[in-house]
């Protein structure tokens, strides 16, 4: 084992330093295990070992130097996951080159947006992307210079080829040395309760992100990762862990290939998955379906939406008793904030659930806090001017903390209204949703504030009234909007129930969420059931449902 090189404490605030040091301490294991490119080998992978990635990832750095890259310029980055998508990511930290991180799959006049507000100098994408980046003009006032991953297609620029040449030209380790307070990348939110934002991250956002997720999970070098969230799979170097990338379309996961994942799984000795609600409902399934047992893993992470616990009990049967299911809660602007483990979800806690008092996320992670104020639709000075809810009384979340961001790019307005500042210079993130801290300091998520709807009488959270009904042996899934003017909203309960139904069994289900809803004070006003064929759901996860777009379609149906 070669001995650690003597470092300047400084370069622990770049998070490519993290990558160094695991080439450093275990050079031959393999960092990456990636689908092999072509489509005659399915199932099969390639393979890279830490002294591997961290070599090529110092040869792309050299690269992007040499090809007239400065430290500071912000860079598109549009590659599919694999080798070069952390390689490529890695080296942009390590010649201080700030990443602009966009989900593809938000639609092309959202993206094309989301560009024009990043102004990107430089664009790194596949052969496709920077064909839309040509014909769709995306960041056109702003682009500069290109970087194609295949094919150029006659656009000019350079391809990876020609970057890893530019990087020969010189050899050493290459790590930029940036202030904690430095710009690291901009990651758009996904939009799925509106236009996609982009979240500021400093150097020292990444730095407590990879020790929060050590800390709360109790990572260990050496473990082996498979995540089916292409950003998650960015923390796996930095955290020791043996990447596994599943061959399946990120920006699908409900649809994604289950008997593909269990292969990987069990080829790899997986020992960690990170997943969406909707493609751990896939996967687990599948592998109850089977009779089968995922044997190696001892960890699954699910994040993105509010995980059923129908869904987790399910995942649980296919793993070891030992092996734990964690549910964080977070966003974009501020990850991780709380956690719960699936040992943690009590049936005391399901019935509380399951009667509409919110889903349980936990225990705040540590050293975030957490308050629950008073909800307001108006920007705050001050965190003084707030008012903070006693336990059990539903308010906003806000949440304060070292991964806690504090801007949006070239948003003024959004961070004002987002972000709080306190009497110690401390910044508090509003994350837009209801919730409850309980006696014991666990916090509860009820729905987004932006859903909730208001009768005049009441005020119903979309989460809270949603698993009362969840609980119906039909249904897939329900949502809760509201239709009308809010303070006069009248509340409509929208279903996707499983497969086809009769009739008879129509007008069954229909009576049953009826009654259902007469039988719990906080769904009582419910008195509208509309049979949805399909819920639009957000794009990233396959999760979020898009309940904007269900109040028009409920609004139309209501007048048929």
């Amino acid at each position: 084992m070669p001995v650690d090189k003597p470092r300047n404490k400084d370069e622990f605030n770049n998070v490519a330093s993290a990558l160094s040091r695991q080439a450093e301490w275990q050079p031959n294991a393999t960092a990456i295990h990636y689908p092999a490119e072509t489509r005659f080998k399915r199932g099969q992978y390639t393979s890279c070992s830490y002294l591997e990635l961290n070599e090529l990832s110092d040869c792309y750095a050299r690269g992007l130097r040499e090809y007239g890259i400065e430290a500071g310029t912000r860079t598109a980055l549009m590659l599919t996951p694999g080798l070069d998508f952390l390689a490529i990511f890695f080296a942009m930290f390590k010649a201080g080159v700030v990443p602009v991180l966009i989900d593809p799959g938000i639609g092309m006049k959202p993206l094309k947006q989301c560009l024009a507000e990043a102004s990107p100098k430089v664009f790194i994408g596949v052969s496709k992307a920077q064909y839309a980046r040509k014909v769709l003009g995306w960041a056109k006032g702003s682009c500069e210079q290109i970087i194609t991953a295949g094919p150029k297609l006659g656009l000019g620029g350079i391809n990876l080829k020609g970057l890893r040449k530019l990087g020969s030209r010189s050899s050493g380790e290459m790590l930029h040395v940036p202030d904690p307070q430095d710009m690291a990348a901009i990651l758009f939110t996904s939009g799925s309760t509106g236009l996609p934002k982009g979240v500021v991250y400093r150097h020292r956002h990444f730095s407590a992100q990879v020790e929060m997720l050590k800390n709360a999970f109790d990572i260990q070098a050496g473990e082996v990762s498979l995540p089916t969230f292409p950003p998650f799979a960015l923390f796996d170097p930095a955290l020791g862990m043996t990447t596994v990338v599943p061959q399946m379309d990120p920006s699908r996961p409900a649809k994604a290939n289950p008997e593909l994942l269990v292969q990987a799984i069990d080829e790899f000795k997986v020992t960690n998955i990170f997943a969406s609600p909707a493609l751990l409902d896939t996967l687990s399934r599948y592998v109850i379906e089977r009779g089968k047992r995922l044997e190696s893993v001892t960890r699954v992470i699910s994040a993105g939406a509010a995980v059923p616990i129908r869904t987790i009990r399910r995942m649980q049967k296919a793993l070891y008793s030992d092996a734990e299911i964690h549910t964080p809660y977070g966003a974009t602007e501020c990850l991780p904030v709380s956690s719960i483990s699936a040992g943690q979800l009590t049936p005391k806690i399901q019935d509380m659930s399951e009667s509409g008092e919110g889903v349980c996320v936990g225990l705040p992670i540590e050293p975030n806090h957490v308050r629950i104020i008073k909800i307001s639709d108006l920007a705050f000075n001050d965190f003084s001017e707030t008012t903070e809810m006693p336990p059990g009384m539903p308010g906003e979340i806000v949440v304060s903390g070292p991964s806690c961001t504090d801007s949006y790019w070239k948003r003024d307005a959004d961070t004002s209204m987002a972000k709080i500042g306190d009497a110690n210079g401390t910044i508090w993130h509003r994350m837009g949703d209801a919730g409850i801290m309980d006696g014991t300091g666990r916090l509860w998520y009820c729905g987004r504030l932006s859903q909730r709807i208001e009768t005049g009488q009441e005020v119903l959270f979309a989460d809270q009234c949603e698993a009362v009904f969840n609980q119906h042996p039909d249904l897939l899934r329900s949502a809760v909007v509201g239709i009308g003017a809010r303070g006069a909203q009248i509340p409509v309960l929208c279903i996707e129930v499983k497969g086809k139904l009769s009739a008879v069994d129509t007008e069954r289900v229909h009576f049953d969420l009826l009654q259902l809803a007469q039988a719990f004070a906080l769904t009582r006003s419910i008195r509208t059931v509309l049979f949805h064929p399909g819920f639009p759901v957000d794009i990233r996860h396959n999760s979020k449902i898009n309940r904007e777009e269900l109040v028009q379609w409920a609004t139309k149906k209501m007048q048929e």
